[in-house]
């Protein structure tokens, strides 16, 4: 049977905590693996224990002993709400007065509760009009990474994993953030520019959840990899195709559904707790 080890994270993994675990977990030793991480060998999870650490802000994950981050070859990642902590499209609208409307909209298409090409359809021809600046502007004053992004990322390069940005935002933003976080690959969306202004058109084949998995397995194909050297982050129920793809998915901040069908859940850690996951 192979051994499998208890990964704890968070801001309430203090070192009492996770030695609180040990007993009830059964691992036989305790490590730990970073600020507020720890590694339980040989732990266990069990509802309770899954329910005490929900209360604490601890994430736990039960992954394979024999597991190196080294091993996997490419990390597939979504923008908004993933990479970055804002949606984009919503920051768009509230240029024109209707964030309230389209962000309603937004979070239903991420539960997969609207048909995801009409609903993002609907909210881009709300742009139509907003100035090439104003875009701009949304890029360089509301767009943040998500915490631990940037530390993620210097890892990988390191290690020389590979990096695709797919998401069903824009290519506005996704070639600005791979050329300045130095990703290996990234594709999105195209709005419709003319005249400096939005017209409230996309451009060419719209990115919506399968084309997500395509470019996926399309991108694993090139570099030459199994779909078990790939990890895949996302937060919507249009990235669950994508995460498909991948021999490990990753829900982060992510909605209900994505959750329950995700390899691991971070809740509260950053994009970073990736690093911890795996020796």
């Amino acid at each position: 049977m192979m051994q499998s080890d208890l990964i704890v994270q968070g801001p309430g993994a203090t070192r009492t905590f996770a030695e609180g675990l040990v007993q009830s977990t059964g691992a036989a030793s305790i490590e730990p693996i970073g600020p507020a991480a720890f590694r339980l060998t040989g732990g266990q999870i069990s509802a309770a224990i899954a329910t005490l650490c929900a209360g604490a802000a601890v994430d736990v994950a039960i992954v394979p002993a024999v597991q190196r981050l080294a091993d996997f070859r490419l990390v597939a990642l979504d923008m908004d709400s993933t990479l970055i902590t804002i949606e984009c499209i919503d920051e768009l609208a509230d240029l024109v007065g209707k964030k309230a409307e389209i962000a309603a909209i937004t979070a239903a298409a991420m539960r997969g509760e609207l048909d995801y090409q009409g609903s993002l359809r609907q909210r881009v021809a709300a742009l139509a009009g907003i100035e090439l600046a104003a875009v701009e502007s949304v890029y360089t004053e509301r767009l943040q990474l998500s915490p631990g992004a940037e530390a993620l990322l210097e890892r990988l390069r390191a290690l020389g994993i590979k990096t695709l940005l797919v998401s069903g935002g824009f290519t506005f933003f996704t070639e600005r953030l791979k050329q300045r976080l130095q990703l290996d690959f990234a594709q999105s969306n195209i709005l419709e520019i003319v005249d400096g202004r939005l017209t409230g058109s996309l451009i060419g084949d719209l990115v919506d959840g399968t084309r997500k998995a395509q470019i996926v397995a399309a991108t694993a194909r090139q570099l030459g990899i199994a779909a078990t050297q790939i990890i895949a982050m996302g937060d919507g129920v249009n990235d669950l195709p994508m995460m498909a793809e991948a021999g490990v998915s990753i829900a982060y901040r992510a909605k209900p559904k994505v959750r329950e069908q995700a390899t691991y859940s971070f809740n509260y850690v950053g994009l970073d707790g990736l690093l911890n996951l795996f020796r």
